[in-house]
């Protein structure tokens, strides 16, 4: 609760200084206080674009307390009925390529514990999922119904600006997903070919744009996140690892670090607190619905998007790694990886035949008590 208590103390400050100092208050956020600040896009130190993420996120919530006088709670209702329109979105869309899994849609997109926790709250991560909601809204009904009104074009822009000023990593890794999805959507029969080839490509880009601008060492960019999350002090969930170069071998290397600390950790033995008690038991029932999921899938021969459930994937999984290569505290990875648990878990549960499975234990407890009741 530090950081949303610590938001929500600047807010105020920002909302005094509204009366107090209202040029300062409307033009702040666009001064860059570093000396060609505004160039290093994914610097970690004396960037403008690492400030602005909190910076707007303060701004924001100095808006709602012209409404709510600086109560704190008030404003956590002002901004859930925002950051309710992005889970609303997925739903519809979720719901129009599952029409008859509305309810289990519903429940896999409200009451993921860690995507409700970081989404509710006075923290970022609902706006940056309202963002992506937005995009993923947009392009999916633009795409099937071939119409791009001006709703959907505002709805796009809205999505990409969100994400580009309060997590701008995220815009880097979502392009190559929607370039993938919107090239699938004109060459349908090589969907796999087309995703394969496209994230291919980025690989080589990643690793070899510096040698176009220095501006563009990505590889370099990744490593400095990393050194800045290890050098961090306070708290009790960072756990030690294996540090990164600005190679491909180091990465290639690291990959299995990587999704070992974003997609299973944290680990019963990692828990410390409630929360991280929360995060394990999470992690864990999501990991058994990915087993259901691989094993009692339903079988029907209905159309989905199979474009959209790529894109889940692809993004997720290119999100996922991000993570793990940049983050080794226990708390900051749980909160990051929330905003893609929608894309992940809805399809899943949507896939797994629930009938099947309570048919398959409805016969095992039956034939358990015939056992009994014979001896």
């Amino acid at each position: 609760m530090q950081d949303t208590w610590g938001f929500h103390a600047s807010s105020i400050q920002e909302y005094h200084l509204l009366f107090n100092n209202p040029h300062e208050y409307f033009t702040n956020l666009f001064t860059d206080p570093y000396d060609n600040g505004v160039y290093k896009f994914f610097g970690s130190t004396d960037s403008y674009w690492n400030d602005l993420k909190g910076n707007l996120f303060i701004k924001v919530l100095s808006v709602f307390n012209i409404f709510s006088v600086g109560h704190y709670y008030v404003n956590v209702i002002f901004y859930s009925f925002i950051t309710l329109f992005g889970a609303m979105a997925i739903y519809k869309v979720m719901t129009d390529i599952f029409p008859e899994k509305k309810m289990t849609v519903l429940l896999a997109t409200f009451l993921v514990p860690s995507f409700l926790y970081w989404t509710s709250g006075l923290h970022k991560e609902g706006l940056i999922f309202t963002g992506l909601s937005l995009i993923v809204y947009a392009i999916y009904f633009g795409l099937k119904q071939k119409r791009w009104g001006f709703k959907r074009i505002a709805s796009l822009i809205a999505g990409f600006l969100l994400i580009l000023t309060l997590r701008n990593v995220l815009l880097i890794i979502i392009i190559p997903a929607i370039a993938a999805w919107l090239l699938s959507t004109k060459w349908p029969n090589y969907r796999p070919a087309i995703f394969t080839a496209v994230y291919i490509s980025c690989i080589v880009l990643f690793f070899t744009a510096r040698y176009i601008s220095p501006q563009l060492d990505f590889p370099q960019a990744v490593v400095d996140k990393q050194q800045a999350f290890i050098q961090l002090k306070g708290g009790n969930s960072s756990v030690p690892i294996k540090q990164l170069q600005p190679t491909a071998s180091s990465f290639l290397k690291n990959i299995p670090q990587a999704i070992n600390l974003s997609t299973i950790r944290p680990y019963p033995s990692d828990v410390r607190h409630l929360l991280s008690l929360a995060a394990a038991i999470e992690i864990n029932a999501l990991l058994l619905l990915f087993i259901l999921y691989i094993f009692c899938r339903t079988d029907d021969n209905r159309t989905y998007s199979k474009n959209l459930m790529y894109f889940c994937v692809f993004f997720s999984i290119s999100v996922l790694l991000s993570i793990g290569f940049t983050a080794n505290n226990l708390g900051a990875i749980v909160r990051y990886r929330s905003v893609i648990m929608p894309l992940l878990v809805i399809p899943m549960a949507a896939k797994v035949d629930w009938k099947r499975l309570g048919r398959l234990l409805n016969n095992n407890i039956r034939n358990k008590n015939n056992v009994t009741d014979l001896t």
